[in-house]
């Protein structure tokens, strides 16, 4: 799966927003994160489109989320900022079809996809911001093999 540099901000956005007391400005979360900030702004309008981030301007404006921590996941970011977390072509896993000996290829990509949900459905914004990450992500991080690049 690759991570797009605006998920990664946009994740990173949320989960300063959730540890935060308040609104937060786009410049403040960009100094806290260390992240571009006219991209992140950009980042932030998708989110606050999306539903996931209100806004407030004025001296107390900023940024807050638009609802509890523990009731945004990590999918709700990636699929607001990138779209579906897992396409072929540029189509849903279950539309793609194949024939004779890559018939079972749909299958494959249609469980990448569940497995993907089962983590990224299962990690909440509150999760990371807290340092309390599920046991069934800690369970695979705890796998040597998990940190190896192949």
């Amino acid at each position: 799966m690759y991570i797009s540099a605006k998920v990664d901000y946009g994740v990173r956005a949320m989960c300063t927003v959730a540890a935060a007391d308040g609104a937060v400005t786009s410049e403040a979360l960009a100094r806290a994160q260390g992240l571009p900030p006219k991209f992140l702004e950009a980042i932030l309008n998708d989110l606050r489109r999306g539903g996931l981030l209100t806004s407030q301007r004025g001296a107390d404006g900023g940024y807050r989320l638009a609802r509890a921590a523990e009731q945004i996941n990590v999918a709700d970011v990636i699929r607001q900022i990138d779209g579906p977390l897992a396409e072929v072509r540029g189509l849903r896993p279950e539309a793609a079809t194949y024939e004779g000996a890559a018939e079972q290829l749909q299958a494959v990509w249609v469980a990448v996809r569940a497995s993907l949900r089962s983590v990224l459905e299962g990690v909440t914004i509150a999760d990371i911001a807290s340092g309390e990450l599920p046991l069934s992500v800690t369970r695979l991080t705890d796998d040597p093999d998990a940190w190896l690049s192949r």
